[in-house]
């Protein structure tokens, strides 16, 4: 039996009478949970709970959603290519096909990165300002064919983020791929570089949807690609170098994105980015990551980022379970407190704190849910795929991915992970609002969206061992679920016009 021919072809309409005082709510559930569901259908109950309720609120609303995805990196394109054909073929459409997680917001690196097999830069000769000798060869091989297979299992298409890690160490004062700042007389030639990136990438047949300036600006230690911006520094490349570039070739639409990093140093960066209309002129939002915490969201950060530029994109562009490397089929681990992250190792002793033991999937459910409730408009993960070892990778810096594949053995894993993104990913579709909830169970985490047909979609995180009784109410229609413990639900409720 093919992968998503038992589980995400199962399409079950339910419709249940609560008493005869009260109208029917019909609805789909899909459930992902310790005990071994994988987005399978599940049942609504027979009997009222504890008095629980999750009010649903469709006339409140607040933003309205960019995409979900992942990344399109060397790693995980090299993987690919190992693969044998129905290996390949299964894991695009998992990611991308009608029956998959439809992902539709992605991003890529611009010259190399850590999960990349070697520093490259698509501007390799010393000196070359006008950029004569500019190629994208180096992502011929494994990124760009990784794109066109994405985009030709995808049935509604999907946007692309590009982020570079560095400049190529001539542009660079410290001559190197590590750490490092871009010289001011290159700012005309790195602005330049964007720009022929985005021209070379269309005569592939690729779209460009937008770029983040640098990722993590502040560095990552000097231990792999990076290069270093202060907020007033990145604001003023963007402000007279790229936006004006962009603008001057007829690329103003594409969307440029600043910051990079994580939600700790939101308030300094969107202060220096939208302090005046010169400044935020060229700005289409902000970029974050996760990794200043294993658990909490920052949101206060969020709003704040958010009350400073309300039409703004907010997008979260990577996150990944790090520094560690991934468990091969043990679904047990993806359910337990037993991840760490680099700073469980190596963060300051005053933050230490903030990097406790986790369990993978609460931590990705809990911070998509909050990142929605607190203004995120798009959630991006890191590499699509990886190996047994969490690589490959040139630095050796391991990684979790949603897929883990052995292809010496043409074998592959879909993660716990990789359910719990395609309950965000294939139910709240582009374009969808989200609206506001009443919840009077604190133990249960929810988030609640209107798609574009109409259909409501909302999503309950239950980290508790114990089952959860609820009642789903919209408007006068009400109907009681139960969501298991250490389970992640969505229930999706067609719209109105749908039912025939």
């Amino acid at each position: 039996m093919r992968l998503f021919g038992k589980i995400l072809m199962l399409t079950i309409v339910l419709v249940m009478a609560i008493s005869c005082n009260t109208k029917h709510l019909e609805v789909e559930i899909y459930e992902t949970s310790e005990e071994g569901h994988k987005l399978s259908p599940v049942l609504p109950i027979n009997k009222v709970g504890d008095g629980t309720k999750i009010i649903l609120l469709p006339d409140n609303q607040y933003q309205t959603i960019t995409g979900f995805g992942g990344s399109f990196t060397e790693s995980s394109a090299s993987l690919l290519n190992q693969m044998g054909e129905e290996n390949r073929r299964k894991i695009i459409d998992a990611y991308f096909g009608p029956d998959g997680a439809q992902y539709s917001l992605t991003r890529t690196h611009m010259n190399s990165c850590d999960f990349s097999l070697s520093n490259y830069s698509y501007a390799p000769v010393e000196g070359d300002v006008q950029l004569e000798h500019f190629t994208i060869e180096a992502d011929k091989d494994d990124i760009i064919p990784m794109i066109k297979k994405a985009m030709m299992a995808s049935k509604d298409g999907f946007k692309i983020l590009s982020s570079p890690w560095t400049a190529p160490p001539w542009m660079k004062d410290n001559k190197d791929w590590r750490g490092g700042k871009l010289l001011p007389d290159y700012y005309d030639t790195w602005a330049l570089f964007f720009s022929k990136y985005v021209d070379a990438y269309k005569a592939e047949g690729i779209d460009i949807w937008g770029f983040t300036v640098e990722n993590e600006p502040l560095g990552n230690d000097n231990n792999w690609e990076s290069m270093h911006f202060s907020p007033a520094e990145m604001t003023h490349f963007v402000q007279h170098f790229l936006g004006p570039k962009l603008e001057a070739e007829g690329k103003s639409h594409i969307k440029i994105l600043g910051y990079d990093q994580n939600r700790e140093h939101l308030k300094d960066w969107v202060d220096e980015m939208f302090q005046s209309e010169e400044s935020s002129k060229y700005y289409d939002g902000t970029a974050i990551h996760w990794y200043a915490s294993t658990f909490e969201v920052f949101p206060d950060a969020l709003r704040y980022a958010h009350n400073k530029a309300p039409n703004k994109h907010l997008i979260q562009s990577e996150a990944c379970v790090d520094a560690q490397i991934p468990k091969w089929k043990d679904d047990t681990w993806y359910w337990s407190k037993e991840a760490t992250d680099w700073g469980w190792d190596w963060a300051p002793e005053k933050d230490k704190h903030m990097h406790p033991k986790y369990v993978p999937v609460f931590r990705y459910a809990r911070d998509i849910i909050g990142c929605l409730n607190n203004w995120v408009d798009g959630w991006i993960d890191w590499n699509m795929v990886l190996d047994r070892q969490g690589g490959p990778n040139w630095f050796k810096n391991w990684c979790v991915a949603p897929v883990i594949v052995d292809p010496t053995k043409d074998e592959v894993y879909f993660t716990p992970l990789y359910y719990t993104m395609i309950h965000f990913s294939r139910y709240i579709r582009p374009g969808a609002i989200r609206i506001g909830f009443e919840n009077s169970n604190r133990d249960l985490q929810v988030t609640a969206v209107k798609n574009p047909d109409g259909n409501i979609a909302v999503i309950i995180l239950n980290e508790h061992s114990e089952a959860k009784i609820f009642s789903l109410v919209l408007d006068e229609n009400t109907i009681p679920i139960k969501i298991h413990g250490k389970s992640l639900q969505t229930i999706v409720i067609p719209n109105e016009s749908d039912k025939g």
